[in-house]
């Protein structure tokens, strides 16, 4: 009866130990499947990004934004919120009705991402005319970005701006 209940109190604590183990092994995986998840829905709105930019759709260039984020442009400017950054696209638009979005190459050195969010910064370079008559300007610029996870595991801009 003794060497019983010695057997079963090794089996038991052993059972304890692998679980425990498998279930950090387990929780690691799980962690790695995310992170790489969240990587690929995060270059899949780069890509969208890109896309919107040069297309200048007027929908997809608010689509990549959360309805609370905020924009910081060119010389101090600031958009809070989806609708001010669409009433500064329009405006714009309306300002330079020829303008055109010739080349556009994000490059992201650094992305950090931790329960829903993640910060990136990086440099782009553009080229652009304002005008269909104007010439071409090229624009070289450092931004930094913290994006946010969507309820659907996509991703979406809540703050962008230069450095």
């Amino acid at each position: 009866m003794r060497r019983t209940s010695v057997f079963v109190t090794i089996a038991f604590l052993a059972g304890l130990g692998i679980g425990f183990f498998a279930r950090s092994a387990m929780g690691t995986l799980q962690r790695k499947d995310t992170h790489a998840a969240d990587l690929a829905a995060i270059e899949k709105l780069h890509q969208k990004d890109i896309e919107v930019t040069l297309s200048q759709d007027p929908k997809g260039l608010m689509d990549i934004w959360t309805e609370d984020a905020v924009r910081l442009g060119p010389g101090g400017v600031k958009d809070f919120g989806k609708q001010a950054i669409q009433a500064r696209n329009e405006k714009v638009h309306a300002q330079y009705p020829g303008f055109k979005v010739l080349s556009y190459a994000p490059e992201y050195k650094n992305i950090q991402i931790g329960d829903g969010s993640a910060c990136e910064w990086g440099e782009y370079e553009a080229k652009v005319k304002m005008s269909p008559e104007g010439p071409p300007v090229s624009v070289r610029d450092k931004a930094l970005r913290v994006l946010r996870r969507q309820s659907d595991g996509s991703w979406k801009f809540a703050f962008g701006g230069p450095e």
